[in-house]
């Protein structure tokens, strides 16, 4: 199974939001949305949208929103 896990990340490296699904489809749609919501001024003091996949849920970090 593919896990598709979305993510906002601050510039110190910590998670500030997480959507996770198995539909690859959503998930692009997802990322797509969190990289068009960071501003200009985020992006340059280092704000990243990252689309990642993972194989199980465990992998998933905890505060993420799970949709399947």
């Amino acid at each position: 199974m593919t896990i598709w896990v979305n993510e906002q990340i601050d510039p110190s490296g910590l998670l500030y939001s997480c959507i996770a699904c198995c539909n690859e489809e959503m998930a692009q749609d997802c990322h797509k949305s969190f990289k068009n919501n960071l501003t200009a001024a985020q992006t340059s003091s280092g704000w990243v949208a990252r689309l990642r996949t993972v194989e199980s849920w465990d992998e998933v970090p905890v505060n993420a929103l799970k949709l399947n």
